[in-house]
């Protein structure tokens, strides 16, 4: 599929779309490039709180909306087991008290721009652990496909070095996904051809593009 054939769709359709965006703490020309884009259309960006300098929360427009991203987005992966933040090996109240420590960083951060939505480092959180969220004053879990709430397109090749997917791989999984479809974006890895498709996706005038509010509001309600 290329963009005439997408744009077609999304005038016939009118998907809904939302936007998260990861990795986001220090106040970089890449964040600032992300931000700039962010006038468009609404952004859930991920913090990770451990690594988030104060200056970035007076940079945020007003489309932004700060969503937790682990704590300190470290590796604790056992051998052999994939990269991960929660590892099986970790107690659970060990590892609800860093989600929490985060969580007070952020809204202190952040006010009113804080909305309590956890989407863990390498999208992998243990059920177990999700289950008790919610005691945390947690309203969902975003990962990558994986539940309700979750992003479907990640327009990072992480496997053929960090370049963009290809508008045909892209256009794919949105369209195989199901609504409302998110779009994940990590700025500190963009090449200039996914900063090109960005921009022209969200320029698209024929999707309605969801807030995370929105996003997880709908979930709740699809779910309930």
């Amino acid at each position: 599929m290329n963009w005439g054939e997408f744009e077609a769709h999304c005038a016939k359709h009118r998907p809904r779309f939302w936007w998260r965006d990861d990795d986001a703490g220090p106040v970089t020309p890449a964040l600032k490039r992300l931000l700039k884009l962010s006038n468009r259309v609404p952004l859930a960006l991920a913090v990770v709180p451990e690594a988030a300098e104060p200056a970035l929360f007076d940079l945020l427009p007003e489309n932004v909306t700060v969503i937790q991203h682990g704590t300190d987005h470290r590796n604790r992966a056992a051998p052999g087991e994939k990269k991960t933040e929660y590892p099986a090996s970790e107690p659970n109240a060990q590892a609800l008290a860093r989600i929490a420590a985060g969580q007070e960083r952020l809204r202190a951060l952040a006010g009113k721009r804080f909305f309590p939505v956890l989407a863990p480092p390498w999208n992998r959180l243990r059920n177990d652990l999700a289950d008790q969220l919610p005691a945390l004053g947690v309203r969902g879990v975003s990962g990558y496909r994986a539940r309700a709430g979750s992003t479907h397109v990640d327009v990072v090749a992480w496997r053929r070095g960090k370049h963009f997917i290809g508008e045909e791989q892209a256009f794919a999984a949105a369209l195989s996904g199901t609504e409302p479809v998110g779009w994940l974006t990590h700025h500190a890895v963009h090449d200039e051809e996914t900063w090109r498709f960005l921009e022209r996706l969200l320029g698209l005038k024929t999707v309605r593009w969801l807030s995370v509010q929105e996003v997880f509001s709908y979930t709740a309600a699809a779910h309930g």
